[in-house]
């Protein structure tokens, strides 16, 4: 038998279709709320089309890299869709990245076309001076424009020479692109840049054919039953998991809201809510808290909330506790990573309790649809029920490779099985626990210590708004614990009423040798606690 193998080149939709389906069957429904602008699916659809003319028109091509550096806005969502139109891959960064760090993605992707907002000139500068590869700059103008001031040939004026392209003005003038380009399963769509905590930032190439399943699963897994009907809120940034969230609300003709401004403002987003009805939105633990313990939440109306999905980091339970009481069973959790798009695991909405007998305890819940998930020690070897290992993971949401980093990819892959970094165990049903990152666990006294165990602890003392736990050297037990502590509102922290607190519900070896109270932990572009930046901190202030 022939026609099977490695290489078959499988026909695929390309992603794009899913924003032509949609605006055909609801041409006049809200596709994106911002600030006080609409844009229905019709408009979106038609601005998507028409810079995807204006891009090809420039020489942009199929499989082109697209640098995309900016905050939330519609021309965001923009960029994402006429770069897959012309079969093009999207390259977002997290928009608070520095200078270098974005110059360093530009080359590093081989991006041929840079696009920038406006806000960030310094950005564009490095950028171009660094990538040899760009030929196309485009610029995002003021926030603020409208279709209005487009019709009245405000936006259209041509650029100086030297000057970037705009690209409202390619949306609005491009000759429009019908068609979007054929692919095939594993042609790139998006390189999704790892947040860098443990280092350089990698690429990781996210494809047509693994982009339409992971839409499929989180329809199925993550929001069932969403229509039309349901409103979205993006409250985190979308370069990253809110990007992908977004292609579900895309795909069913869900309206999506951006707030107005860069900085999550927690009183903006629950009065969004209200006024818009919002059903779902995307969130990670951290902003998930702010959210709920903001005093805000009361005096909005949030009963039109169905799904509240939180991933990136495992929530604490004392958070987790706060977001059921306040939000009801709303919330959803997701464990997976940029390489796997989110999908490796979920616990739904049903399976989430205050009241700990009935639920399952520090669990991010079960494989995703279409996934499987195993606990391997370092041989490779599948360990049985509540042993720890590393999680690891195959099926259809796994990533194509790192862009230009086989060894990377191979070293991410060995044994048929993507490898998180993730330490944890599953229980004899296949719920999924997570211990820790295997680079965050640290030996102290010969014991393997794993911070989380420690920081969950912490957090349910009253006092403690938020911990960290990091290994730093000792002289005498090769490394031991040091807290790193906020301080709960009105609150003071003392360690001997802490240590107290430990007595009895952790072991003492995994105490911490020192507490430290800061006013603020330092966190990642996504909203993560970066433990790199906690140590370095610690050593400089030792």
């Amino acid at each position: 038998m022939t026609g099977y193998g490695d290489n078959l080149l499988i026909p695929t939709s390309n992603l794009a279709h899913l924003l032509l389906q949609t605006s055909r069957r609801f041409p006049a429904r809200p596709a994106i709320i911002w600030r006080d602008r609409i844009w229905t699916w019709a408009a979106f659809a038609a601005r998507v089309q028409a810079a995807a003319g204006a891009l090809a028109a420039h020489g942009v091509q199929r499989g082109d890299r697209i640098l995309l550096h900016a905050r939330n806005s519609n021309a965001v969502l923009e960029t994402m869709f006429a770069s897959w139109m012309l079969g093009a891959v999207w390259v977002p960064t997290n928009f608070r990245l520095t200078p270098p760090e974005v110059a360093y993605l530009a080359t590093s992707s081989g991006a041929s076309v840079h696009i920038f907002d406006a806000a960030f000139p310094e950005h564009a500068a490095a950028a171009k001076a660094e990538n040899p590869a760009c030929r196309l700059e485009i610029s995002i103008g003021d926030r603020g424009i409208t279709q209005d001031v487009i019709a009245r040939g405000e936006a259209t004026k041509q650029p100086r020479q030297g000057e970037p392209l705009e690209w409202d003005t390619l949306a609005a003038h491009g000759t429009p692109v019908t068609r979007a380009a054929d692919v095939t399963r594993d042609h790139p769509a998006w390189f999704f840049y790892t947040s860098g905590t443990t280092g350089r930032q990698k690429a990781g190439v996210l494809t047509h054919g693994q982009m339409e399943y992971v839409v499929c699963n989180h329809l199925c897994d993550l929001m069932p039953a969403t229509t039309e009907q349901d409103v979205s809120l993006v409250v985190a940034p979308l370069s990253h998991g809110a990007g992908v969230h977004a292609l579900p609300q895309v795909a069913r003709g869900a309206a999506t809201v951006l707030l107005s401004g860069e900085r999550l403002d927690c009183e903006e987003a629950w009065r969004l809510v209200e006024r818009h009805r919002v059903t779902n939105m995307f969130t990670v633990p951290t902003i998930l808290t702010m959210l709920t313990r903001h005093d805000s939440v009361d005096r909005y109306d949030h009963s039109s909330l169905r799904y509240v999905i939180y991933a990136g980091s495992p929530m604490y339970r004392a958070d987790q506790v706060q977001a059921l009481r306040t939000l009801g069973k709303v919330i959803v959790q997701y464990f997976g990573m940029g390489e796997v798009t989110g999908n490796i695991t979920v616990l739904p909405c049903e399976l989430h309790d205050v009241d700990d007998a009935k639920m399952r305890v520090g669990s991010c819940g079960f494989p995703r649809t279409g996934m499987e998930v195993a606990i391997l020690d370092l041989e490779g070897r599948e360990l049985p029920p509540n042993q720890t290992g590393e999680i690891c993971v195959r099926g259809p949401g796994v990533f194509a490779g790192y862009h230009n980093n086989p060894d990377a990819t191979v070293q991410a892959t060995r044994f048929g099985w993507f490898h998180t970094g993730d330490l944890g165990h599953v229980d004899a049903e296949g719920f999924v626990y997570i211990t820790g990152r295997a680079s965050d666990m640290y030996i102290s006294g010969g014991s393997n210590v794993y911070p989380r165990e420690i920081e969950e602890v912490l957090l349910t003392h009253p006092s403690v708004a938020e911990a960290c736990v990091v290994g730093m050297p000792d002289a005498r037990w090769g490394e031991s614990g040091v807290a790193v502590l906020v301080a709960a509102a009105g609150a003071a922290i003392d360690e001997d009423t802490l240590r107290a607190h430990l007595e009895g519900r952790l072991a003492r070896y995994k105490w911490p040798a020192r507490f430290v109270v800061w006013p603020e932990l330092p966190k990642s572009g996504y909203g993560k606690v970066a433990k790199r930046d906690v140590k370095q901190r610690l050593q400089e202030e030792s």
